[in-house]
């Protein structure tokens, strides 16, 4: 592992959880802009701000996260992600509804709160249920989006003082859901803190987090972005939740985002009633964390190495096949691409142009590296030899849409985990 003595400790570098120095380096990414910083094309000559995109594991609790460069509300007040684009993520939302649902025993007497619901894709499942929903949504832009569709939600950055007020208006939860937004919080004890105070006494709060234990065994580098502010085990996260009064009962293993999991938790006191008992499932993940040393330095160091080394490939691909005269294109103008390209210093001399199915991205150009972006449609006129999928966990829904690409000859190919020409 590296270790730098200049940049951890000296600089006053801390944890964000527990507060203990940090300095130890996970992965070095270089300087990035903004993973959802789009750009107009009038705009393309105009400075763009790169920051340091470095992450490094606590030492005392086992966080892997970044140093905040960004404040929320220049990362989310308006959002250029409208999770209603995938289908994917469409199903696997309705399955989770449903099970949920079924599991709490949730019906029109309950409410469910879900923190971060973009354009309410998830809390319409519920509302098909005849069950309250109350979405929290800090991006104007797309919250405006969940309201026309008859998804009630509130314009707010989440934490202490907005749990405290909703729970004052008499919105406290049976069901709170906070998918894939626990990474997103640079404070993330008052946000954990929220939870708790949002919750009615029986209540249960489900976590969606990609998995550390994939990111690391699977190489999803391109996963660390200045949005994804903390990196979480589950044994990091009990610590965590059990710090602010609440308690993991269940965990179970998703296979979004390259591998997720999805949490249970209680106020540690509801332990034992209303079936809160604790599963077997939490003990044996946080035994395979550990098996596969999480909680030691060469695992990270072994990391860093393969990371290195996929964007010697990637490049080495692209160089040759530019070379050979064969043409590249980008599906997905996602902030995972963002950082691969970024990182690997990938622009329009090596990739033609990205396409996104988003119309809000359509047209603007990937921050940093300035590559188009247009829509799917285009791959069909221009007929390119390869199609990089930049959202390999999406990529058999992504070849299914493009299947046609095959007719002319054409090839899908991902970075992640390795650069791979697929079948």
């Amino acid at each position: 592992m590296t270790m730098r003595p200049d940049a951890g400790a000296a600089r006053g570098r801390r944890c964000r959880f527990c507060a203990a120095p940090l300095d130890r380096s996970v992965a070095d990414l270089g300087l990035c802009p903004g993973a959802n910083h789009y750009v107009r094309p009038e705009n393309r000559d105009a400075p763009v701000t790169f920051y340091p995109l470095h992450a490094f594991v606590c030492d005392a609790c086992g966080l892997v996260q970044l140093e905040a460069f960004h404040s929320p509300e220049q990362l989310f007040s308006d959002y250029a992600y409208f999770s209603s684009f995938s289908e994917t993520w469409l199903a696997h939302a309705e399955a989770y509804a449903g099970a949920v649902t079924a599991r709490l025993g949730l019906g029109p007497a309950s409410r469910v709160v879900e923190i971060a619901s973009n354009d309410g894709y998830l809390l319409r499942c519920f509302v098909a249920r005849g069950i309250p929903v109350t979405g929290v949504e800090p991006a104007a832009n797309v919250a405006r989006a969940a309201i026309e569709k008859g998804v009630p939600t509130r314009v707010a950055f989440f934490g202490r003082a907005e749990a405290q007020r909703m729970a004052a208006e008499g919105l406290s939860a049976d069901l709170v859901a906070a998918n894939n937004v626990l990474a997103h919080v640079p404070d993330l004890n008052d946000f954990v803190a929220g939870l708790g105070l949002l919750l009615k006494p029986r209540g249960v709060v489900t976590v969606e987090v990609p998995h550390l234990l994939h990111l690391v065994a699977e190489n999803q580098f391109d996963t660390i972005y200045h949005e994804h502010f903390s990196y979480f085990s589950l044994a990091t996260l009990q610590r965590v939740f059990l710090r602010h009064g609440l308690a993991v009962f269940d965990v179970e293993e998703l296979a979004t985002h390259g591998g997720s999991l999805r949490v249970y938790a209680c106020r540690a006191d509801a332990l034992g009633g209303n079936g809160l008992a604790v599963a077997a499932a939490p003990a044996r993940v946080v035994a395979r964390e550990a098996a596969a040393g999480l909680d030691r330095p060469e695992t990270y160091d072994a990391f860093a190495a393969r990371v290195r080394a996929t964007k010697r490939r990637l490049l080495a691909f692209l160089i040759e096949a530019r070379e050979a005269g064969k043409s590249v294109v980008a599906y997905g103008a996602a902030a995972k691409g963002n950082t691969l390209f970024n990182y690997c210093g990938i622009r329009s001399d090596l990739i033609d142009y990205s396409v996104d199915r988003s119309p809000h991205k359509q047209g603007l150009l990937l921050p940093g590296v300035h590559i188009p972006i247009e829509a799917p449609d285009r791959i069909a006129e221009t007929r390119p030899d390869f199609v990089l999928i930049v959202p390999w966990n999406l990529k058999e829904e992504i070849m299914r849409q493009m299947a046609h690409v095959r007719s002319w000859g054409g090839r899908f190919v991902v970075a992640v985990p390795r650069v791979e020409v697929l079948p």
